[in-house]
């Protein structure tokens, strides 16, 4: 699947939970609950936040250091004259630098009430539709270390892990990690 394709399915499904079911999904009245993920990859590893909180996803484009950011923050970009701080996943999960190729995306995201961050990732998937039943509480020596923080669960499909990510808890200990800096 092509980034057009899972952008146009992103944006398909955006529409379709914006209109009247906004995280859930139910195959039909009386079965499982499903929720829609938006995967993405670092350190060739796949992982997936809540569908609903990416706003959009864009090719690699310059961004503007801000002298004196915090390790961790990239810098920013402008996306249609607003200015969106730009984040390092790989630094939040204190894995080494990657050099930019043609799959560098940049996931930009909602969190906190309207606030609005972007996030470098080695690359984005698809947007995915999981039900309840198939994902797994994260295992509690996972939340030891602090990458793991923020895993909400995890899931197999078609026999790949897929590490399902609090969003929230994500930038939370991002805000953190930007403060003890400070």
């Amino acid at each position: 699947m092509g980034l057009e394709d899972a952008a146009a399915q992103l944006q398909q499904i955006q529409a379709e939970l914006s209109s009247d079911s906004y995280e859930l999904n139910k195959k039909n009245a009386d079965t499982e609950i499903y929720r829609k993920w938006a995967t993405f990859t670092i350190a060739d590893e796949l992982y997936a936040v809540d569908v609903m909180q990416v706003k959009e996803v864009l090719r690699f484009t310059d961004i503007t250091p801000v002298p004196g950011a915090p390790d961790g923050i990239l810098g920013i970009i402008n996306l249609r004259g607003s200015v969106v701080t730009v984040i390092s996943s790989r630094t939040l999960f204190k894995l080494e630098d990657k050099e930019i190729d043609h799959n560098t995306r940049i996931m930009v995201v909602e969190f906190d009430d309207q606030e609005v961050l972007g996030i470098l990732v080695d690359g984005v998937d698809e947007v995915l539709n999981l039900p309840d039943s198939e994902t797994d509480r994260a295992p509690g020596v996972m939340h030891e270390d602090t990458q793991h923080q923020f895993v909400q669960g995890v899931c197999y499909r078609e026999e790949q892990l897929i590490i399902l990510l609090d969003l929230e808890k994500m930038l939370a200990g991002m805000k953190l990690h930007i403060a003890e800096a400070q």
